[in-house]
């Protein structure tokens, strides 16, 4: 739609006023194709397609104004596929504030109206009493259009109620009477153990699939609206949730993965060498000590390497054992925070990269001692190296920095998504949201 609503716009006004620098027709349809591809690509760098943040005027507008001015200035130093400089320099001043106006208006459609509660899609949820807790807040979290406004208990033995603020929970008799009056679109069931639904609800649920409303699996929805497989729900029969992406043993996606990887290497290099008197400099004053830093991860297939990284912490940080980060911690020295936020201490893994021990993108490499740990806590936590680790990755491009065992779920949770629908599109979208975390400053 914000497409749709640019497009219109310029139409609008190339048909409504002296405006001919950019005219929607078959004939440009470069123009068309080059401008889609700049919105859809800092519109995400931007954050403009965060749900929790498209429902907030303050952080839309911010948004579509940094987007916007990226956006033009991408477009008028692309030659060949995007039209020639106008005479009259207003016009670019025209196109910029035609592209702004367009995604105001339509965003404040999808806030004031859109993004209210007649569009919410009201959800019921049939489960065990004590999964509704975790199960309502990461919907709330991930997508606030989507509302559970019930529960019921699929229990043959009632444990107690729900004391969850704006759920009501509802007798398995009166299914059909509160999906006709809370008009109900879909129905959620959220089982660990499918045998313990009751019988009555169990016919229940088929009469409904029958009559065509919609019933899904609470791990297949979570998954779909999280971006993240729920592995605290997986049981037994894991393997259903599992179906690891086909690019993990795809021998042409593998190629290129890796052609890109050392490429991106090469860049990453370079640009490291760039930087580098600067950063001598600041660590000669900052960190005072050795500018590289040296420590053991788990790779893949669980191999051992050694990852470098510029030194962001005091000498001997670790010297009465290994401990986990915490944001503000006192043993990173103030140029190390730097370099942290900004994700410069990460540049010389490139040479990781370079050598095979990691690639561009994968989850995160840990260090054999939380990983030992981790493991013992968390299920299926070593499955992560079944591929080589990351520079970034998809957890990393979500959530902050892990400190503590439900931080690494969290994270876990990412990687897994990550290794289960691998692919070209998803890759791209790393790295786009990769950028947005370093404008955004947004490392520790």
């Amino acid at each position: 739609m914000d497409l749709v609503a640019i497009l219109g716009m310029l139409y609008l006004i190339s048909t409504l006023f002296d405006f001919d620098y950019f005219s929607v027709t078959h004939q440009n349809w470069t123009w068309i194709v080059v401008l889609m591809g700049y919105v859809s690509v800092f519109g995400t760098v931007f954050e403009l397609y965060d749900l929790q943040k498209a429902s907030r005027k303050d952080k839309v507008f911010s948004n579509i104004v940094l987007t916007t001015s990226v956006t033009v200035l991408f477009y008028l130093l692309t030659p060949f596929f995007t039209p020639s400089l106008p005479n009259n320099r207003l016009q670019i001043l025209y196109f910029y504030l035609a592209i702004v106006s367009a995604l105001i208006i339509w965003r404040l459609i999808y806030v004031n109206f859109i993004n209210s509660p007649r569009f919410y899609k009201k959800v019921l949820i049939v489960g065990e009493t004590s999964n509704i807790e975790s199960i309502v807040e990461a919907f709330k979290t991930s997508d606030p259009n989507y509302k559970i406004v019930g529960f019921i208990n699929c229990e043959a033995i009632a444990k107690g109620k729900v004391s969850y603020e704006g759920i009501a929970e509802y007798a398995c008799e009166d299914i059909h009477k509160v999906i006709e009056r809370e008009h109900i679109s879909e129905i959620v069931v959220a089982s660990y153990n499918a045998e313990t639904i009751t019988t009555e609800i169990y016919n229940d649920l088929i009469l409904l699939l029958e009559r065509g409303f919609s019933i899904k699996e609470y791990t297949q929805v979570f998954e779909d609206i999280t971006y993240r497989v729920p592995v605290q729900f997986v049981g037994k029969d894991f393997y259903k949730y599992f179906p690891f992406s086909r690019s993990n043993k795809n021998k042409l996606y593998l190629f290129f993965h890796r052609l890109f990887d050392i490429v991106f290497s090469f860049v990453g290099v370079l640009i490291g060498m760039l930087l580098l008197p600067v950063i001598l400099v600041g660590n000669l004053f900052g960190n005072r000590g050795p500018l590289f830093y040296l420590q053991e991860r788990v790779g893949e297939n669980g191999k051992l390497f050694s990852i470098i990284k510029f030194r962001t912490m005091v000498v001997d940080a670790e010297e009465n054992g290994a401990v986990w980060a915490q944001k503000n911690d006192a043993r990173v020295t103030p140029f190390g925070k730097f370099l942290r936020r900004s994700r410069l201490d990460e540049f010389p893994q490139f040479l990781n990269i370079l050598k095979g021990d990691m690639s561009l993108i994968g989850p995160r490499p840990e260090r054999p001692y939380f990983v030992n740990e981790l493991s013992q806590v968390i299920p299926f936590y070593e499955t992560r190296h079944i591929i080589k680790p990351g520079l970034t990755g998809w957890a990393q491009v979500k959530v902050r920095y892990g400190s503590t065992v439900e931080d690494s779920l969290l994270k876990l949770q990412y990687d897994l998504y990550y290794i289960k629908h691998r692919s070209f599109f998803l890759d791209a979208n790393v790295i786009v949201k990769t950028l947005s975390t370093m404008l955004f400053y947004r490392g520790q």
